[in-house]
């Protein structure tokens, strides 16, 4: 039939194909069925998703991996997914307090967040040295649940880390940390079907589903290699700056960046998207240059 023939009088324009539906598959890191989600546009969501489909409370789950059971830090579910990605929730395991006594400014940590109210301590800083790395107790994924029994449950990992940089020297203080359900705490055997497997195919694709704090989730390009190597720059200065390292808070400032015609531009841009965060002017002008240079080395 010819597409472009005249309509009946009356004739209603026929519905927009519908996009298909995005279904994820999900398991639980130490272990169990697959299971499978959709209809998610944030990572509260998304964990909510996840609970319902395994019959857990969201606030069980500690974060969230792409691909890999394992506690890989680079590969931590942040605000985007690829279609074809696996995900795997790693959910709380053993409660363990340490005390620590702060002897030099920095404690040697870096700590990144869930997006849904639990900060944790992020792979691979911890460095060789410093107070934390002493402490074996202290591990990569333990989420920091509490200081000094104030409980840090719903802050962001900037707020965590500046309570950190603030707390006195040479006075000990207490955190409390929950570490990612292993494998072996698993209670009983679990059949053939219930194991996870060890590495879960990579998306070979480049669309990717965008989360967003607010509004609806959207499917868009994944980013390109420009975006990927000024993004890793915003976070090597993020760390300098605040102690912090934060991909998806270096990728939204490359993003705020793209859409500036020049330095000034770019600094109101992120005032009126990250003002809680008061950037520093001299941090703002080193972003802007290591943007740049990351442009120019990509061509």
């Amino acid at each position: 039939m010819d597409s472009a023939a005249p309509r009946e009088p009356g004739a209603t324009e026929p519905p927009a194909r519908a996009r298909p539906r995005l279904v994820f598959r999900t398991q639980l890191a130490h272990g169990s069925p697959t299971g499978r989600i959709e209809g998610f546009t944030n990572v509260r969501e998304l964990y909510a998703k996840i609970a319902e489909a395994f019959g857990i409370a969201p606030t069980e789950i500690l974060f969230c991996t792409l691909n890999s059971h394992k506690v890989d830090m680079q590969k931590l579910l942040g605000g985007q997914i690829g279609l074809e990605d696996f995900i795997f929730a790693h959910v709380r395991g053993e409660t363990k307090e340490v005390e620590v006594t702060k002897t030099e400014d920095a404690l040697g940590l870096t700590i990144t967040d869930n997006g849904a109210g639990y900060a944790f301590i992020k792979v691979p800083r911890i460095k060789e040295g410093s107070i934390i790395n002493r402490i074996e107790a202290v591990c990569v994924g333990d989420s920091i649940e509490a200081i000094n029994d104030h409980s840090i449950v719903g802050c962001r990992h900037y707020e965590v880390a500046k309570m950190l940089r603030e707390l006195p020297k040479s006075q000990p203080f207490t955190l409390r940390l929950v570490q990612p359900r292993r494998a072996f705490d698993m209670i009983g055997q679990r059949n053939r079907s219930s194991k996870c497997p060890v590495e879960a195919k990579v998306s070979s694709g480049r669309e990717t589903l965008r989360l967003r704090s607010g509004g609806a989730a959207t499917v868009e390009e994944a980013p390109n290699d420009l975006e990927v190597a000024a993004a890793r720059r915003v976070d090597d200065l993020l760390e300098s700056y605040m102690g912090i390292r934060d991909p998806e808070l270096a990728a939204a400032v490359v993003e705020t960046a793209r859409s500036a015609a020049g330095a000034q531009a770019f600094a109101r841009g992120l005032d009126a998207v990250l003002g809680e965060f008061a950037f520093p002017d001299e941090f703002v002008v080193e972003v802007w240059a290591a943007i740049g240079e990351a442009q120019d080395a990509c061509g």
